[in-house]
């Protein structure tokens, strides 16, 4: 049973979503504030989190920020119906996706589904049944290993989000060949659920950060604007 954590200043939503969740078969845990859930984590993580942006005490986007200092465990924001710039920014600080209020939690469900799957998939197979993605990839300077969902980038380790790792395990599987935004959404998110070029964008932005924290020369993804990425070998 997965447990996910709910963190949001409105009861309403904490009593309905959770409700839904344990319906599902999830073990909920519920937070009206950030500081609340951040105390709660450092004693011990959940599978995953929902985050609100907008809260008292400490706001989403702390809260993310304290918790990517310490984990990459999958996190959805909760966003305002017309505030794209929290939705830019939340992505770019490592969330791994967002759904707008007022929301559907029959989507909110799919999404959280969606998002454990990948995260299962990338790591959890110790049985020994892994497919051939599974297997350890080194390309030049970067190593992606994904049963340990570990990345190296010329030996220095580098943590990546499940959908940052995805899109970069999906570019680097074919040096030189071009990736569409669409065709990078395949493979990050789930066939039920719709996000925009500009979700890739941001992720694609967080994940050249992160690798440029490794090596401030880090060039190895190409933007060809109006068509996609394309991952150079080096």
């Amino acid at each position: 049973m997965s447990k996910i954590a709910l963190v949001d200043d409105d009861r309403n939503i904490l009593t309905s979503v959770s409700m839904t969740l344990e319906a599902e078969g999830f073990e909920v845990e519920t937070y009206n504030d950030g500081q609340a859930a951040l105390d709660a984590f450092n004693k011990k993580l959940p599978d995953m989190a929902v985050l609100d942006i907008k809260m008292p005490r400490m706001d989403g986007m702390d809260l993310l920020q304290r918790l990517r200092q310490k984990s990459q465990m999958p996190v959805i924001f909760l966003t305002s119906k017309d505030d794209e710039i929290d939705e830019v920014l939340g992505l770019r600080m490592g969330a791994d996706d967002y759904v707008k209020k007022p929301f559907s939690q029959r989507l909110l469900v799919e999404r959280i589904r969606a998002l454990l799957r990948r995260q299962e998939a990338l790591g959890n197979d110790e049985a020994g049944t892994a497919s051939p993605e599974a297997k350890v990839m080194e390309r030049g300077n970067l190593r992606m290993d994904p049963l340990r969902h570990a990345v190296a980038w010329k030996g220095r380790d580098v943590s990546l989000t499940v959908t940052e790792f995805l899109l970069l395990q999906a570019l680097a599987q074919r040096p030189g060949f071009v990736k569409s935004r669409d065709q990078l959404m395949d493979v990050a998110y789930d066939d039920q659920v719709y996000v925009d070029d500009r979700t890739i964008d941001s992720h694609i932005k967080r994940l050249r950060k992160k690798m440029r924290s490794a090596d401030s020369d880090f060039a190895a993804i190409e933007t060809l604007y109006g068509i996609g990425y394309r991952y150079n070998e080096e």
